[in-house]
C-alpha cells in the first residue's frame, strides 16, 4: 500500500511539473490518471480486494497485466535503440522535423533538433537543409518558419533551407517534405532520440531509400514524458500502418 501512496505523489507531481511547461498537448493528464490509478490500487491493498475476486477473474486480469507490461518493454527497447542513430556521412539534404514554437522561439525539444541541424550544416556547407511543421492551434506561425528564422541567426544561409508548412504529424512531414527532395537524393533525418526510432520507420514506409538519421539529445528530466508518449504514437502509427 505504501509503494502505490508513493507513485502515486511521485505521478502526481511529475505531472504538475510537465503541465507547467505549458508544451501545448494534454498529454501531461496521463500522468494524473495513472496518480488516481496507483491511489486507487492502495485502497484496494488497504481492504484487501484481491482476495475477494474469483480465481478465474484473478488469472484473466494477470495475463492481461503481463502481457501489457511485456508489449510495453517491447516498444521502449525500440525507442532506446534509435538513441544511438548518429550517422553523420555527406548527405544531400538535411530534413528537421517539427516541433512546438513560441512566440518566445523554438520549444526545448526543438531546440534540440535544431542545434543538431546547425552544427551539421556548419561542417557540410554542401547540403540543403528541409525545416518541416505547419502551424498549429497554439502556435503563432508554422513550425518550419520558426526553424528557419532559428537556423538564419545562427548563420545557415536562408538559400540553403526550405520550408514545408503543411504537416501536422510525422508522417506527413516525412511524405511531404519527400515531394521537395529529388529522387535518388540521400536525406538525413534530424529529430530528438525518444523519436528517431519512429521517424526512421516511417520514411522507410514512405518510400525513402537513402537516409539515415542525426539523433539530438533531449532534457533528461522531461524523457519519462517523451518516452511514455512516444510509446502510444508508435502504437497509434503501428496500427495506422505508418510504420
Amino acid at each position: 500500500m505504501i509503494l502505490w501512496i508513493l507513485l502515486a505523489v511521485i505521478f502526481l507531481g511529475y505531472g504538475i511539473c510537465i503541465a507547467s511547461v505549458h508544451s501545448g498537448t494534454k498529454f501531461f493528464l496521463i500522468w494524473f490518471v495513472l496518480g488516481a490509478l496507483c491511489l486507487f490500487l492502495a485502497i484496494a491493498a488497504w481492504q484487501n480486494w484481491w482476495a475477494l475476486l474469483p480465481k478465474a477473474l484473478k488469472r484473466i486480469v494477470l495475463i492481461i497485466v503481463i502481457l501489457c507490461g511485456i508489449i510495453f518493454l517491447l516498444v521502449e527497447g525500440c525507442v532506446v535503440s534509435g538513441f544511438s542513430k548518429k550517422e553523420e556521412r555527406a548527405y544531400d539534404y538535411l530534413l528537421v522535423l517539427g516541433a512546438q514554437v513560441k512566440e518566445t522561439g523554438p520549444s526545448v525539444v526543438l531546440l534540440y533538433r535544431l542545434d543538431q541541424a546547425v552544427s551539421y550544416l556548419e561542417t557540410h556547407p554542401e547540403t540543403c537543409c528541409i525545416v518541416s511543421g505547419g502551424q498549429g492551434d497554439n502556435e503563432p506561425w508554422t513550425e518550419a518558419e520558426g526553424m528557419k528564422s532559428y537556423l538564419i541567426q545562427k548563420g545557415i544561409a536562408e538559400e540553403r533551407i526550405l520550408k514545408e508548412e503543411d504537416s501536422l504529424k510525422t508522417n506527413q512531414n516525412i511524405r511531404n517534405s519527400m515531394k521537395l527532395i529529388p529522387e535518388h537524393a540521400s536525406v538525413g533525418i534530424v529529430t530528438n532520440n525518444f523519436h528517431m526510432f519512429r521517424a526512421l520507420k516511417i520514411a522507410k514506409k514512405q518510400g525513402m531509400t537513402d537516409f539515415g538519421g542525426l539523433a539530438a539529445g533531449s532534457k533528461p528530466f522531461y524523457l519519462p514524458n517523451n518516452m511514455l508518449r512516444e510509446f502510444f504514437g508508435i502504437v497509434k502509427d503501428f496500427l495506422k500502418g505508418n510504420l
